[in-house]
């Protein structure tokens, strides 16, 4: 047991299920607007996705610890350095328009971690974009529809049309209510300057705004030329399940009902998609 617990962590921790989650959403596009299976672009961004998450969460300890790192830290490293050189193969498979839009999200990306600005606009020591108060969750939302909506069709030449647009707009207020039964977990260590939308509203109200957001997330179907009935019982379906997973979060949930579960329920929604 011991070996299949820290093989689960290796999963969690180098960020193979996040990866796997947007590889999720971003198949879920090619199949809505009935898009061949692009495997160039779901390679490219399962790789870059574990890349650019163990930059953002790790480019701290690796930079001051580098010579103790732990085994854990260093295994995981290797692994990311593994999923770079993927990355870089899978890039020069792509669409060279796609490639540039994706220098704009790495751009992003790379401000998330990296200290840039002036000390006098963040709530912390760490001055780059994740250190701006309340800005986190819109910026991580904005680069998950950005990797899932636009990527996938720009590779594939699909004109972004006004279902293209509602889809992101659906797309960005899925994960920003994916994101809330994070930040009500880290209200116990996150800085009470960041400003999350649970410190500042409460978690009652947050899970109210959530519902709140669910609710336009399916409205807005209603606005596409093309409605499709099964995607609309899927979006009921996957829309159920993630208030469900919104309103059971609290700040002393077990360890991994965020980081496993909820991260997950983009794979969930694409196995509803699929079968």
């Amino acid at each position: 047991m011991g070996f299949f617990k820290r093989l689960f962590e290796f999963y969690i921790n180098s960020s193979i299920h996040v990866a796997l989650a947007v590889c999720s959403l971003t198949w879920i596009t090619l199949l809505n607007y009935e898009l061949p299976l692009d495997e160039n672009i779901l390679f490219f961004i399962f790789f870059a996705s574990v890349t650019g998450y163990n930059f953002v969460k790790y480019f701290g300890l690796a930079k001051f610890h580098h010579r103790q790192l732990a085994n854990w830290l260093k295994l995981i490293q290797i692994f990311s350095f593994s999923c770079f050189i993927g990355l870089c193969y899978f890039a020069f498979l792509l669409n060279p328009k796609t490639l540039i839009y994706i220098f704009s999200t790495a751009i992003i990306t790379f401000l998330y971690a990296i200290p840039f600005l002036t000390k006098r606009l963040f709530i912390n020591n760490k001055y780059s974009l994740r250190g701006i108060k309340g800005l986190k969750i819109y910026i991580i939302a904005l680069v998950w529809v950005g990797v899932t909506v636009f990527i996938p069709l720009i590779n594939n030449n699909f004109r972004i049309n006004f279902d293209v647009i509602i889809t992101a707009f659906q797309r960005f207020l899925f994960i920003m209510v994916l994101m809330f039964p994070f930040e009500i977990r880290d209200m116990r260590f996150d800085n009470l300057k960041l400003s999350t939308i649970p410190q500042k509203i409460g978690i009652k109200r947050t899970k109210v705004i959530g519902l709140l957001l669910l609710v336009g997330f399916l409205f807005l179907e209603s606005f596409k030329d093309e409605i499709n009935s099964k995607s609309v019982t899927v979006l009921i379906l996957i829309s159920v399940i993630t208030l469900l997973f919104l309103v059971f979060s609290e700040e002393n949930r077990a360890k991994y009902y965020s980081s496993f579960w909820v991260e997950g329920l983009p794979i969930l929604w694409l196995l509803l998609t699929l079968f």
